[in-house]
């Protein structure tokens, strides 16, 4: 089935050149078909990005997906057109009255300011907060994980020496569950961040499960409240060239950014990135979608609490 987005959104037209069945709005409303409402919260700095690697990952579902974008009133983004927030995204106050089977809220490059003295702070914790009351299931990425974590659970973050950047291989710990149906005994998955959470103040934390992490960057995936909460420290969303693009454009500015991990063959920048984390991260976001989204959506979306 196709993904429902708004009319002339710059991620359709990217994503027909890779196959990807993809609908307007306008074709939408021939559809007699109630689909999953998901609304993303898109706190990256580039925008188009970003809304196209997601809707990539959820184009993958036979079921069809209705797409939102949610905006901060508190915060303007520099690296965007207004026109383009303008056209394709609502601030929150005008959405706050809806209800969603599912939500993501990403990441941000704000690690090394303390949770309270980023300037949307009020804001994006009353989302945190509305989220649990209106969505059915709510994926946190990168900082947004470390965020919800603290505003949920007083969770700390603890900033890293340098940045933790690379493909890392993960281990699964409850591999019964949904999740991870159909996966191998570990995946990769893309880190590019510079602060983390610990293992221990998770594993204290009877509210919270640990069901991914990997020895060479810590915790990867936390779940909380039967999976209507997935905490995810990484970016399975990225496409091929993000790291290869952080890289060269943070090369001889910043002194904490080596080279990332994993990623080009025989580490060498001058070759083509190996693209190892691809499968999984689909079939992470199709689990989501079917166990999470869909089956524990009710068909009356308002009944939704």
């Amino acid at each position: 089935m196709p993904l429902r987005l708004p009319d002339r959104l710059p991620a359709i037209e990217l994503l027909k050149h890779e196959n990807i069945f993809v609908m307007d709005t306008t074709r939408a409303h021939h559809q007699d078909i109630r689909p999953l409402r998901i609304v993303i919260l898109n706190l990256m700095p580039i925008k188009i990005t970003t809304e196209t690697d997601l809707i990539r990952l959820l184009s993958n579902t036979p079921l069809q997906l209705d797409i939102s974008f949610m905006k901060l009133k508190s915060h303007t983004p520099k690296n965007t057109p207004v026109e383009h927030m303008m056209m394709f995204y609502r601030d929150f106050e005008v959405m706050r009255d809806e209800k969603f089977d599912g939500m993501i809220i990403t990441g941000a490059p704000v690690e090394n300011i303390p949770f309270e003295d980023v300037r949307y702070w009020t804001e994006l914790s009353e989302i945190f907060a509305w989220a649990r009351s209106h969505v059915t299931s709510t994926l946190y990425i990168c900082w947004a994980a470390q965020a919800a974590l603290y505003h949920f659970y007083g969770i700390p973050k603890y900033q890293l020496p340098k940045k933790m950047f690379g493909i890392f291989p993960q281990t699964i710990l409850q591999p019964q569950l949904p999740i991870f149906r159909g996966f191998d005994d570990y995946f990769m998955m893309p880190h590019s961040r510079h602060s983390e959470v610990h293992r221990d103040d998770i594993l204290a934390n009877p509210s919270l499960q640990l069901i991914a992490e990997s020895a060479d960057c810590g915790v990867s995936i936390v779940m909380a409240r039967a999976g209507r909460e997935f905490f995810i420290t990484g970016h399975m969303e990225y496409a091929p060239n993000t790291l290869d693009n952080e890289y060269r454009r943070d090369k001889g500015i910043r002194d904490d950014v080596d080279l990332p991990r994993n990623y080009y063959p025989h580490d060498d920048p001058a070759l083509p990135p190996l693209v190892t984390w691809r499968a999984h991260a689909n079939l992470f976001y199709n689990n989501w979608i079917n166990y999470y989204v869909y089956q524990e959506t009710p068909f009356d979306i308002n009944s939704i609490n």
